[in-house]
């Protein structure tokens, strides 16, 4: 039975992401998107994911080439809908702190500096696994996109919940328990 496409994208709205931009070289010049769909990978080695549509200008820049994945700020909405294709008034913030590396954007929550790893077939989009190189974490709050539009965090818990369940890694007292 065949999905729905748009229904199928209303669904997938309902899972909260952040919001990052990947940013590379092409034509000489840096090139960026719009991301949500980012994940971590692996730890050892340190690898990081991201999906881009198959037609995405970027798209054609990313094979074999470095790529940063810049995790905006709750203020960088403009920056987020310009890389999206709604040019804001101003350039972006261009940052290169390595020349061996993609370009980076100021003022973003974190930066994630990537050589090439793998990637993979993603029906219309492609997978590309990207070997972490270096990273910065500059603080502050999260641009939140969720159900189509761009939302706030909420109060932050305490402790994380599931640090008392069996299913955090780091819990020793589960095993002690046994």
């Amino acid at each position: 039975m065949p999905v729905d496409p748009r229904a199928l994208r209303r669904c997938l709205g309902h899972f909260a992401t952040g919001v990052t931009v990947v940013t590379c070289d092409g034509d000489g010049k840096p090139h960026g998107a719009t991301v949500n769909a980012f994940s971590a990978v692996s730890l050892d080695p340190a690898l990081v994911l991201v999906s881009l549509d198959r037609r995405s200008k970027i798209s054609k820049y990313l094979e074999g080439a470095p790529f940063t994945v810049n995790v905006l700020s709750e203020p960088q909405s403009e920056v987020a809908l310009h890389f999206a294709g709604k040019p804001m008034a101003g350039a972006p913030d261009w940052r290169r702190p390595d020349p061996q590396l993609a370009p980076q954007l100021g003022g973003a929550l974190a930066t994630i500096s990537c050589t090439p790893w793998r990637c993979y077939d993603g029906g219309d989009h492609v997978l590309y696994l990207g070997e972490v190189a270096g990273f910065e974490v500059d603080g502050g709050d999260p641009l939140v996109f969720y159900l189509g539009g761009f939302r706030h965090l909420g109060p932050v818990y305490q402790a994380a919940p599931w640090l008392q369940s069996g299913d955090s890694p780091g819990v020793s007292w589960f095993a002690a328990s046994l």
